[in-house]
């Protein structure tokens, strides 16, 4: 095995990458059982499905292929096995969302009042910001969609998180506006998600200082091992 020196040792990173994965799925599953809004690109591939019929899951897939390839565009490089490894995660993440959601339905927390769901949306919120901070710290290979944020942040906007969510969000966005266009209703978008679009930034800064500080911000894995070649 190829150790790397690094701000952290390559088991802590590895334990904040799978906690971060876990934590993620667990918190999309509270907002989607919750019904009070999910996150914002799963509420622009409700939307799409719900104009042209196109599967949620499929969709969701189809957007981390398109946050994958964006990436290399980011990187100024081809890194093929950063694209491979985004994808075996969306993978991992899209079968754990399903185990909770299922889970969480078969409790009928689906069913519970208001009162209770819409803490839970925004829990899980609160769940996936703070996964979000885990992984793209220890930055061995996270969601696509979040290392896109993560290389916009450090890479063009000068490490902030809160620019880098909004930058990201915009696309959805717009795709949910031009879907309501036509389908004359905006689907799966809740107090959930405009909590998410308002605080992701702040939570995943906030994470960062507080939740595991001892993780810092390491460069990619791929790129040390490269450069440990050179």
């Amino acid at each position: 095995m190829l150790f790397i020196k690094s701000a952290n040792s390559l088991k802590t990173r590895i334990i904040a990458l799978v906690f971060g994965l876990v934590l993620n799925s667990l918190g999309n599953a509270l907002t989607i059982v919750s019904g009070c809004g999910s996150g914002i690109w799963t509420a622009a591939s409700v939307n799409i499905h719900q104009l042209i019929g196109i599967d949620v899951g499929i969709m969701i897939f189809i957007f981390g292929i398109i946050n994958a390839l964006t990436n290399q565009i980011l990187i100024r490089h081809i890194d093929v096995l950063r694209f491979i490894e985004e994808i075996i995660f969306i993978s991992f993440f899209s079968s754990f969302i399903q185990i909770f959601t299922d889970f969480f339905e078969s409790l009928g927390w689906n069913n519970l009042s208001l009162l209770f769901r819409i803490p839970m949306a925004l829990i899980g919120v609160c769940f996936f910001c703070t996964a979000i901070s885990l992984y793209q710290r220890a930055n061995i290979f996270m969601h696509p969609n979040d290392d896109t944020t993560n290389l916009l942040r450090f890479d063009y906007l000068k490490g902030s998180a809160v620019k880098s969510q909004l930058l990201d969000f915009t696309p959805p966005i717009v795709i949910i506006l031009i879907c309501s266009i036509f389908l004359h209703q905006i689907y799966s978008v809740g107090i959930g998600t405009i909590f998410s679009i308002i605080f992701n930034g702040i939570l995943i800064q906030n994470a960062d200082k507080f939740v595991f500080p001892s993780l810092k911000h390491n460069p990619n894995i791929n790129d040390q091992i490269q450069n440990k070649k050179e």
